[in-house]
């Protein structure tokens, strides 16, 4: 791969990764359509065939008839002593796809338990906690802690987090990646968050980075024409564009394009070639992007999805 790498921990991993979401056909986290199973599959073994080592995933990733942790299972298992694979604990689905209430603290167990079970491993490389709103995270973050002292898991993470649930983890354990939403447009306290992350060594793995403010909806419908563009002068499209301009905040920033799609997968990794200029990337940094209206989001304790 021609994008770097970086270490997770004492875990080294090519800067672009994979995200499992969309190989199960869900979209916008309901349970969407089942993708084909045998082309989900042969995505994941293309991926590490081409170098990816580092996978997004969780136990809540699923659609009907698909869950994203049983495709890496079955398609990656026995797997590459090189493959680090990370999943998100905190929030939680009931089989029918609506959303549980936050877990408590005490629940992190079970959700690392089902994560270890569903990938047919005996200890997790990298669980993120998944926070609701910026309130005080120590209590799930000490317990996650537990669970890496006994040697369930073996880094930890925080996702849709800002700097003082960062400081608050780090006095608890050692925090060796950060992922939040992050992409073109994206406000200027994230800019700092990401810059603040990489001056700690913590690295920054931005979802939504190629989405960008279509978020959970995926494909977006239109670009902005400065992006358009920079990607015909580079004989590439919009969305290596995007991740290129990502990779390009700094070594610390790792990518996790999810796709189902074969020939998506080979353009996401070859986007690590791509090199913006400065200028190039300064009329990226100036691009403003509405947001569109989301059907589902991940909701707070106590409340499920409404029905579409």
């Amino acid at each position: 791969m021609t994008a770097g790498t970086w270490n997770l921990g004492d875990l080294p991993v090519n800067r672009i990764g994979l995200g499992a979401m969309r190989l199960t056909g869900s979209a916008a986290f309901d349970l969407g359509t089942p993708s084909d199973r045998g082309r989900a599959i042969s995505v994941l073994r293309r991926a590490v065939e081409l170098g990816v080592n580092h996978i997004d995933t969780a136990a809540f990733y699923f659609s009907r008839l698909r869950s994203a942790n049983e495709l890496i299972n079955t398609a990656l298992a026995p797997y590459p002593e090189d493959l680090v694979i990370a999943v998100k604990v905190g929030p939680g689905r009931d089989p029918s796809g609506e959303w549980l209430p936050w877990a408590r603290p005490g629940q992190l167990r079970g959700q690392v338990e089902e994560n270890l079970r569903q990938l047919g491993r005996e200890h997790l490389d990298l669980v993120y906690l998944r926070a609701y709103g910026p309130g005080p995270i120590a209590d799930h973050f000490g317990a996650l802690a537990e669970l890496r002292q006994a040697g369930l898991l073996r880094h930890l993470g925080l996702s849709s987090v800002g700097p003082a649930q960062l400081a608050e983890a780090h006095a608890i354990a050692p925090v060796v990646s950060v992922q939040n939403r992050y992409g073109i447009g994206t406000p200027p306290e994230q800019r700092a968050f990401l810059r603040a992350c990489g001056e700690q060594g913590v690295a920054f793995v931005p979802y939504f980075a190629i989405a960008g403010a279509a978020r959970e909806a995926g494909t977006r419908s239109a670009d902005a024409e400065p992006l358009i563009a920079i990607a015909r002068a580079h004989e590439a499209t919009p969305a290596q564009v995007r991740l290129a301009w990502t990779l390009q905040q700094g070594a610390h920033v790792l990518a996790i394009p999810g796709t189902g799609n074969p020939d998506h997968l080979a353009a996401n990794i070859a986007a690590g070639a791509l090199r913006l200029s400065g200028e190039e990337m300064a009329l990226l940094d100036a691009l403003q992007e509405t947001e569109p209206v989301i059907r589902t989001r991940l909701l707070p304790p106590g409340r499920t999805a409404a029905k579409p």
